[in-house]
This record gives C-alpha cells, structure tokens and sequence, in this order.
C-alpha cells in the first residue's frame, strides 16, 4: 500500500519518515562537528560542501513530504485528547523547524551572492537579491540555524521516546504502523 488509510502509514509516508529522519541525523552531526574545525582540518571545507548538498536534498524531500502529506488522509491518531492534541503540535512543530532549518541553512552560503554545488551535480543559484541578507546578517541567520537544529533534535527525542511509550506501555500501533511497510488488514467495525 503505497497510500496512507485511516489506519495506518502507507509506503511512502514511512520511507520519507525514515529517509528525512537518518539524513537530520547526519546533518546534525555533521553541522556540530564542522563547528569546531579549523582551517587545515581536510573536512573545513569538505564538511560544507556535504552539509549543503545533504540540506538542499532534504529540502526536495521535505517539500515533497508536505506535498505528500496534504493530499493524503493521516491515520487516526492514539491515545487520550491531550496525547492527540500533543501529537498534531508536535507534527506542525517538526514541520515548521525542518522548514526554518532548510531556509536558513539555505541562506548562510549565499549571502554573498555565490550558489550552492549540490554534490558536483548542479548548483543551486543565490536568490540573496531577493532575501537581502547581509554578510554581517549571516551570524543572525546561522545563530537561528543553529537553534532550529538543536530544538528540532530535542523535539525528535521526545518523539521517539513518546512512540516508544506508545509501544511499550500503551501497547498500540503508534510505533508499528510507522514502521512496517506492508498491508495489513483493517479492523472491522
């Protein structure tokens, strides 16, 4: 099942779930480790270039998600009201900072008008004109980088470990259906 059902995550939804989640990962990684290099370290300008590249990806993927997302229904969630209401503002939440984090991270390498090379397959032009950002800007706009990363990661902590209560102490399908990409059948009513 490619689609999502009210049941449950189709194919896709929990490919890009899993695709986004593991390069946020690598890009957090990458990002905290780049901070403290220094000018002869072989990855100052290696580690960059891979962070941009795995960024300006994540952007398509996460444009494509949201896309994905409105036109397809969102399986009816577990749990009591307020672990609900929690859950669609943790969504909207993970969906705002990933934006934030992409445009940011998108405008930190072209504030001085130069395009991003995604892995030596094509670069991605400035549109700084449009945006204005500034060189002396650019510390504003990475310190908002930098924060939307930290929170985003915090955030993915707290979701794991509430789909992690989901599956061992609530013993439902939260963490399941998320993770297993074959039909399953529907429950009667």
């Amino acid at each position: 099942m490619l689609t999502n059902s009210m049941n449950r995550y189709g194919c896709i939804s929990i490919g890009l779930h899993w695709i986004m989640a593991l390069m946020i990962f690598i890009l957090f990684g990458l990002g905290v480790y780049m901070v403290d290099l220094d000018y002869y370290d072989p990855w100052y300008h290696r580690g960059p270039h891979w962070h941009e590249s795995i960024g300006v990806c994540l952007m398509v993927l996460l444009i494509f998600r949201f896309l994905w997302r409105l036109t397809n229904p969102l399986p009816q969630l577990n749990g009591q009201a307020w672990e609900k209401r929690l859950a669609i503002w943790v969504h909207r939440s993970h969906y705002f900072l990933m934006f934030l984090i992409v445009i940011t991270g998108y405008l930190i390498p072209t504030a001085e008008g130069q395009g991003i090379k995604v892995f030596d397959w094509f670069t991605l032009p400035s549109l700084n004109p449009l945006f204005g950002i500034e060189k002396y800007n650019n510390d504003m706009v990475g310190n908002i980088h930098w924060a939307g990363a930290w929170s985003l990661i915090i955030l993915v902590a707290l979701h794991a470990a509430a789909a992690l209560k989901h599956h061992f102490v609530d013993h439902d399908t939260t963490l399941t259906r998320m993770l297993i990409c074959t039909p399953q059948k529907e429950k009667q009513p």
